[in-house]
């Protein structure tokens, strides 16, 4: 499991005050709740660039004043206007106590409906869980090769032992569609055979129609 070290400072002062002061310094007010006490603290900002801005699902582990909090993270506020990032909501890891983690998903293989033609869609990249702290993992791992044409895998068909998945079991997380070119040669294929036929109905009614016809006047 991948983890990031922060450096934090305990905050005594929580006024808006010292809040904007803490910001002018390019430090991040933080706290850690879910433990047998809340923490409130702050760390440069660049302490957290590596935990902020992935798409990978990590431990933050937190020295305050020589006490170590093993957490994972569960808010993040950004400034409306310059996008720069306000406050982190930590929660604890307490080892007998269940928690609610989003896990991003890792697909694995080839779909079988791709090699038939179609294009592969993703549509859900991570998972929400419930799960005891030591049951957690980096990713969720799922294996796309038996997906077919027109196929779809459900949250419902995920495996991930140890874990309560809190996704609606009938979702998508990954389909295979029918792409432009493969709809055109269907419908060139469906076409063919009544344009085959057309000709050799047009032959069958041209002897016909020249015995229906009245002979000319001499």
């Amino acid at each position: 499991m991948k983890s990031v070290k922060i450096e934090g400072t305990k905050r005594s002062d929580l006024g808006k005050k010292a809040t904007r002061h803490l910001r002018s310094e390019e430090k991040v007010p933080a706290v850690i709740y879910g433990g047998n006490e809340t923490i409130h603290f702050s760390a440069p900002v660049m302490a957290f660039r590596t935990l902020v801005y992935t798409p990978d699902f990590q431990i933050a582990e937190i020295a305050i004043g020589g006490k170590n909090y093993r957490t994972i993270m569960k808010d993040i506020q950004f400034d409306v206007v310059t996008d720069e990032l306000n406050h982190i909501d930590f929660l604890e890891l307490v080892e007998d106590r269940k928690v609610v983690a989003t896990l991003p998903i890792k697909f694995h293989g080839q779909p079988q409906g791709v090699k038939d033609g179609g294009r592969l869609e993703l549509k859900i990249k991570a998972l929400h869980v419930r799960t005891l702290p030591k049951h957690l993992t980096e990713h969720i791992d799922v294996n796309i090769d038996n997906l077919q044409l027109h196929g779809n895998i459900r949250v419902q068909d995920v495996n991930a032992p140890n874990m309560e998945i809190l996704n609606s079991p009938r979702v998508p997380i990954a389909s295979v569609v029918t792409t432009r070119a493969l709809r055109q040669a269907d419908t060139e294929a469906a076409a063919a055979p009544a344009g085959k036929a057309a000709p050799a109905a047009a032959a069958k009614a041209a002897p016909a129609a020249a015995a229906a016809k009245p002979a000319a006047k001499k």
